[in-house]
């Protein structure tokens, strides 16, 4: 039985908050991504998401490897797939050892144009494309050009036979905004080094909870069943989503904040039991978490403030979870509790760095 042990939650092609590929897409170029994963097997199998594209994808060819030469990659036995708009193809499983924490390299060869690419915006790694085809290619010498976003890989799947998987759903907090380029510091790569269960990140940079963006993503109570109860081998729900639905109607006139509702507690409230209603559905432990502090950032005004108070009271005494993970109390300034701790905070008052990402991992890793 196949569990996923990565997964990036697929995005419409855009370019407006950072710069990458997506809508140039590829041709007769190979693309080189690298992952992190979080649970080991002797085989493994890729899927790959066209979700965003209007005409059939041609995939020439794929390899994956963990160090030395590439294994070649199949699909239904032949090297390479076609994949129709709004689609997805999963490879065949290959013989190929691997471990948690241990990081697989994946290559795609594109020779026909693929228009522009269905990609997850903010990797904070390294992804490299190259001309020509470089699925055999060891050291990485014709890769000439770099991009921090993932294109068409959207998960990673092992024959661990698990069925302890955590998905943490959210948005740019989930995502790794803030945690060093990398060095995989997410707090979903420190849960799993903590728990050594499968962790997958189902977070978004700027995903709503209650509307589609053009720039972060459809609607997190549309998206759910596609970014985790689809995936193989969850049992778990963490849930920390709301802050962008609270705080982007008080940021400055940027495009990329729309849409920018003001909304109230209870429409927010309405969206967080869809969510439940959906993951109970699906038979899985839900954990609601708590909005972290934003005091400060440009998240922050009276209305917020009000909102994002009464979220945290109903996640915490709703009862609706089957448990509840206070971060915004873990993560509080002592001296301002609206506030992030000055020793957790990137420096824009609405992130965490790598030490406070590992510090709501500590959190959430004693609710599991």
């Amino acid at each position: 039985m196949f569990t996923t042990v990565w997964t990036a939650s697929p995005q419409l092609p855009s370019e407006g908050f950072t710069p990458n590929w997506s809508r140039e897409g590829f041709w007769r170029q190979s693309l080189r991504q690298t992952v992190l994963l979080t649970g080991g097997g002797e085989r493994v199998r890729i899927r790959l998401s066209h979700a965003y594209g209007t005409s059939p994808l041609r995939l020439a060819g794929a390899s994956a490897a963990t160090s030395g030469a590439p294994t070649r990659l199949t699909f239904e036995g032949g090297s390479g797939v076609e994949i129709p708009a709004r689609g997805e193809a999963v490879s065949d499983a290959v013989p190929l050892a691997v471990t948690a924490g241990e990081p697989l390299t994946v290559t795609l060869y594109f020779e026909a144009a693929t228009g522009p690419a269905t990609f997850h915006a903010q990797a904070f790694t390294t992804s490299l494309r190259g001309e020509g085809d470089l699925l055999a290619d060891v050291g990485g010498q014709g890769f000439d050009a770099v991009s921090e976003s993932w294109y068409f890989l959207s998960a990673v799947e092992v024959d661990a036979g698990r069925t302890d998987g955590v998905a943490l759903f959210g948005d740019s907090l989930t995502d790794g905004f803030g945690s060093t380029p990398g060095a995989d510091r997410r707090w979903s790569d420190a849960l799993a080094r903590r728990t050594g269960r499968p962790v997958l990140n189902a977070g978004i940079g700027g995903n709503l909870l209650l509307n589609d963006s053009a720039w972060y993503g459809e609607k997190g109570v549309r998206r759910l069943r596609r970014d985790v109860l689809e995936q193989r081998g969850v049992d778990t729900l963490v849930v920390l989503i709301g802050l962008n639905d609270i705080g982007f109607s008080e940021t400055d006139e940027q495009p990329t904040y729309k849409p920018a509702p003001v909304v109230e507690a209870d429409e927010l409230i309405a969206g967080y039991r869809e969510l439940l209603r959906q993951a109970r559905r699906g038979g899985l432990r839900v954990v609601g978490c708590t909005l972290l502090p934003f005091g400060g950032s440009n998240h922050w005004g009276e209305h917020a403030a009000k909102v994002s108070h009464e979220v945290d009271e109903w996640i915490r005494g709703s009862g609706e979870f089957d448990a509840v993970v206070d971060l915004h109390r873990v993560m509080a300034d002592p001296a301002d509790p609206d506030r992030l701790h000055p020793a957790y905070d990137f420096g824009d008052h609405l992130h965490p760095n790598d030490e406070g990402y590992e510090v709501m991992a500590e959190a959430v890793a004693v609710a599991l």
